[in-house]
């Protein structure tokens, strides 16, 4: 794993759970206090562990598509 590996798997899962996050919030409530946070949280984290598994598979971000 090299930092440039690192980096871009870090931005990808970053992004992955603030969009996972945004799309429950927006699908599961009427108003902010409506929603289920621990849901929420529990579904954004699973989400970016899922997308650091698939980027060991490789990253089109990294040079080469390095992958581990």
């Amino acid at each position: 794993m090299t930092p440039i590996w690192l980096r871009a798997a870090a931005i990808r899962a970053t992004k992955t759970i603030a969009q996972t996050a945004v799309a429950l919030i927006g699908t599961g409530a009427i108003g902010v206090l409506d929603v289920n946070w621990t849901a929420v949280v529990s579904a954004s984290v699973l989400a970016g562990i899922v997308s650091l598994l698939t980027s060991l598979a490789g990253l089109p971000e990294a040079p080469d598509g390095d992958s581990v």
